[in-house]
């Protein structure tokens, strides 16, 4: 593991880069609002990724003091700014430039994924939302992701269930919502996250 650190704009964020032998792609986790590159969720399904041998950066959207306002969390034109600068610099980076790039967004990072993925076209070789809020990343972006995407919901978080299905709706790329039995919202039911993660991991060993 590599403690890295992102230029973006007028500040630096920190991350950390895992890329297991022979790994064919890398995944950007964008974390939800309140979180960070810590949050053990997001860490436990890089870390099945890993087992797979898929590359994962694990970096925090917003500084500390960033962190501390809720405007900030929920500026998904600012998250989404941050992810891209993140994707360039894995794009510059010797090591992994010549890997294939997918996004896995939870919460709010799920629309800065779906609004970066929609900027970058084939580029992204594929998204993946867990608990997300999609539908924050606007119609008109929805409409121009290209790349493959799961939206991964838990089967008893009513109301983002919902706000899935319209944003699969307006999506013209192949696409898949899941729901997975029994979780609410932070899949903390037992196998709950396992199940979100497996499915995660097959996506993505699938596109990347």
């Amino acid at each position: 593991m590599s403690t890295v650190h992102i230029p973006a704009g007028p500040v630096e964020l920190d991350g950390e880069l895992i890329l297991p032998p022979s790994a064919k792609g890398v995944v950007l986790f964008a974390h939800g609002s309140g979180s960070s590159r810590f949050s053990p969720r997001n860490t436990y399904v890089a870390e099945v990724l890993q087992q797979r041998g898929i590359g994962t950066l694990l970096f925090d959207l917003l500084t500390r003091e960033e962190d501390q306002t809720y405007e900030t969390r929920f500026d998904i034109a600012l998250l989404t700014q941050r992810l891209l600068a993140a994707t360039a610099w894995l794009q510059s980076n010797p090591k992994t430039q010549a890997l294939s790039l997918g996004y896995f967004g939870a919460s709010t990072g799920a629309a800065a994924a779906l609004q970066a993925a929609a900027k970058m076209g084939d580029k992204i070789a594929a998204v993946v939302s867990r608990g997300g809020r999609p539908d924050l990343a606007g119609a008109a972006a929805l409409g121009r992701v290209t790349a493959p995407t799961l939206l991964i919901v838990g089967g008893a978080d009513y109301g983002v269930i919902e706000l899935n299905q319209q944003a699969d709706a307006l999506m013209n790329c192949e696409k898949r919502l899941i729901l997975i039995p029994g979780a609410t919202h932070l899949f903390e039911e037992p196998g709950t996250l396992q199940q979100a993660a497996r499915s995660a991991a097959d996506w993505f060993a699938q596109h990347l």
